[in-house]
């Protein structure tokens, strides 16, 4: 049932961000800062963690999950070091995933090796 629901979950949100791109004139960048920013205040405000304990991976994956490790990190960099956290935090909880994106995008790139279109 777990994986049920964690599907069930990550579709909404991602049903949710196909309404906003459909309806709306925001280009798909802004949507994005806009999931990682709304990411982070839910978990400020404490709503994310209930989510992910309900749903899992369903809602920690996608990029409300990634504002959401940011604003962790940066909240306890600067319980940690004070206001230098605010630099270092979010960066420093995101690492592992900012890597593996980018040696994985890499390496599709040296795989499947993609041409421009003309």
């Amino acid at each position: 049932m777990d994986y049920v629901i964690a599907f069930l979950t990550g579709g909404v949100i991602c049903a949710l961000v196909q309404i906003l791109m459909d309806k709306t004139k925001l280009m798909p960048g802004r949507i994005m800062v806009l999931l990682v920013c709304a990411g982070a205040v839910l978990g400020a405000v404490g709503i994310y963690p209930q989510l992910v304990e309900f749903a899992g991976a369903g809602a920690s994956v996608p990029l409300l999950g990634f504002g959401n490790v940011l604003y962790k990190g940066v909240k306890e960099a600067v319980d940690q070091d004070g206001i230098f956290g605010l630099f270092s935090g979010g960066l420093k909880a995101s690492a592992a995933g900012i890597s593996a994106a980018l040696i994985f995008g890499w390496l599709a790139a040296v795989i499947f090796s993609p041409k421009m279109k003309k």
